[in-house]
């Protein structure tokens, strides 16, 4: 499936627009495209501002990002959805059942992602995450210990929170890069001009 990489949060004002920008600034042009909408978005606003102070931090520039609510056609035509905690992730199979094998949260595919890393998955991004996904059922059933797989919802709260749900973020962005591009040495480079052009319409 050729779709883009979707992430959903509540909002799509702090978590959601933190994960996409994060994974759009590590795939870069050559990999798969990554966009995010909320299951009960603040809809044309801007990504929050102690998030954007963040990515600022990160070397991401925010700017022209604009929440926007989850439609039915994103689901269809994603070929991920990742979700910021296990109840979002209900929510979405709840929306479009077909999606449920395509679906988990952001810290739960990065888990996978480290437990799939030794597979053959393949030179490209795009096809190592085609790889990773089919490999899921089989990945899922090696994860031991603790599930730790939400993020916590920062709005609102004090920039204590903020930092460490970015920092959960930011952990497994990471993580799965290093998996979907094993050969980046180096951080994600800031995005000049922000995500103006990034986002595309769905019909």
């Amino acid at each position: 499936m050729d779709g883009p990489l979707l992430v959903v949060c509540t909002g799509n004002i702090c978590r959601s627009p933190a994960a996409e920008l994060l994974l759009r600034a590590g795939l870069g042009d050559g990999g798969p495209e990554v966009v995010s909408a909320g299951l009960a978005a603040r809809a044309g606003e801007p990504v929050a501002a102690p998030v954007a102070d963040l990515l600022a931090g990160a070397g991401i520039d925010p700017a022209g990002f604009v929440a926007r609510q989850l439609q039915p056609s994103m689901l269809r035509e994603a070929r991920l959805v990742l979700t910021m905690t296990t109840a979002q992730r209900s929510a979405v199979v709840g929306r479009a059942p077909a999606v449920v094998r395509r679906t988990f949260t952001l810290r739960e595919f990065s888990d996978l992602a480290r437990l799939g890393a030794d597979l053959p998955l393949g030179p490209d991004p795009a096809g190592r995450l085609a790889a990773l996904l089919a490999a899921a059922p089989r990945l899922r059933a090696l994860r031991t210990g603790p599930r730790e797989d939400d993020v916590e919802d920062p709005h609102g709260r004090s920039a204590d929170v903020h930092a460490r749900s970015f920092g959960r973020i930011q952990e497994a962005v990471g993580t799965l890069l290093d998996v979907l591009v094993p050969s980046r040495a180096h951080p994600p480079s800031p995005v000049a001009g922000g995500p103006r052009n990034w986002r595309r319409t769905f019909g």
